[in-house]
């Protein structure tokens, strides 16, 4: 029979044991952090997994070659079949023949893809309207449903930066909508872009909204803005906005280089170049801000918010426009994919 004290030396030991243990276990998962945050290309491989990655944008990134990201909301929601199909066979066209490989992205039964196959881009531009349109709150939802979904510029920043791609052309990203005073109707682009270290290549924010307050919510997130080759913000369908750009860049190189200081410097901001639409296809401003207004007027009127008011007011001003903002629209996207295109190329030799 064991006495007192061995009894209490005994129980002294196991509680010895599992204090050990305790602390054995936790200095395991302080190790196991330390490891996940010493390894990030493993950490960013686990990432990778869980989406589709097209041959030929898997091996551009593999070889360090210039890939350009694309969304795809553009083509489901921002014009109508077969024009939008062709419109972004086109724009893949112009990135692939500025040496750079383009990497539209979309959801697709679930899965996200990044770099569509001619069928898959087919099957997404004939689906339109009934493809559900993507931000980033919504990518956990359309994925768990398994469901299809057009990636807003929000969504193709998670997707672009989840597999290291550094350069993404669209044609405007959205912003701070007139009124938002009284709807605080903000994109998640802005905040998307204020936590994301990628080059977002645009004719700036979309005209139908709130430019001044865009550009001070984007200042608040730190995001750095610059205007290419002029002074002054584009206003998307029109090359000036009336508002002076925070910076400005003269060159892919320019932009290449502060891209690469951006990455240098571990900010996780990122970063608004804004390119003004070629003066040939600038569409007539006040024709524009007249149409502009009366789709607001009526946007209202007919209760339209949400992430469904953008598609309405484009539509409806390309309406009132007999077809000018659409053809402008079109002309700016090409013109960015050519400039994104260069950017995403002298990128690549820097680096």
């Amino acid at each position: 029979m064991r006495s007192l004290f061995q009894i209490s030396v005994c129980k002294l030991g196991e509680r010895n044991w599992i204090w050990g243990e305790m602390a054995s276990s936790s200095a395991h998962s302080r190790i196991s952090n330390l490891q996940n945050h010493l390894s990030p290309l493993e950490a960013n491989n686990k990432l990778r997994s869980l989406v589709k990655i097209s041959p030929q944008v898997s091996e551009a990134l593999s070889n360090g070659r210039a890939v350009v990201a694309l969304e795809s909301t553009i083509i489901s929601h921002g014009m109508p079949y077969p024009q939008n199909l062709q419109t972004a066979k086109e724009v893949e066209s112009i990135v692939r023949e500025n040496g750079a490989i383009p990497a539209t992205i979309a959801i697709l039964n679930g899965v996200p893809c990044i770099g569509l196959s001619e069928e898959e881009l087919e099957r997404l531009a004939s689906l339109g309207k009934s493809v559900q349109k993507t931000a980033g709150r919504d990518i956990a939802h359309v994925v768990a449903t398994r469901g299809n979904g057009a990636t807003t510029v929000s969504a193709t920043l998670f997707f672009a930066s989840m597999v290291g791609i550094q350069v993404f052309v669209t044609g405007g990203i959205g912003g701070v909508h007139r009124h938002a005073n009284h709807t605080m109707d903000i994109s998640s682009d802005l905040t998307a872009l204020g936590r994301t270290p990628i080059a977002v290549i645009s004719a700036g924010v979309k005209s139908i909204l709130d430019i001044p307050k865009t550009l001070e919510y984007l200042e608040t997130q730190e995001v750095y803005v610059a205007a290419y080759k002029s002074d002054e913000f584009p206003a998307f369908f029109t090359e000036k906005s009336g508002c002076k750009a925070p910076s400005r860049v003269n060159s892919p190189e320019d932009c290449a280089r502060v891209i690469d200081a951006n990455m240098k410097l571990n900010r996780q901001a990122g970063i608004l170049f804004a390119v003004p639409i070629p003066k040939q296809h600038s569409a007539a401003g006040n024709l524009i801000e007249s149409a502009t207004q009366r789709a607001l007027t009526e946007a209202r009127e007919k209760n339209v918010t949400g992430n469904a008011e953008t598609p309405f007011l484009l539509a409806r001003v390309n309406e009132l426009t007999g077809g000018t903002s659409l053809a402008a629209n079109i002309a700016l996207v090409k013109n960015n994919a050519l400039i994104g295109s260069q950017i995403a190329v002298a990128l690549s030799q820097l680096m």
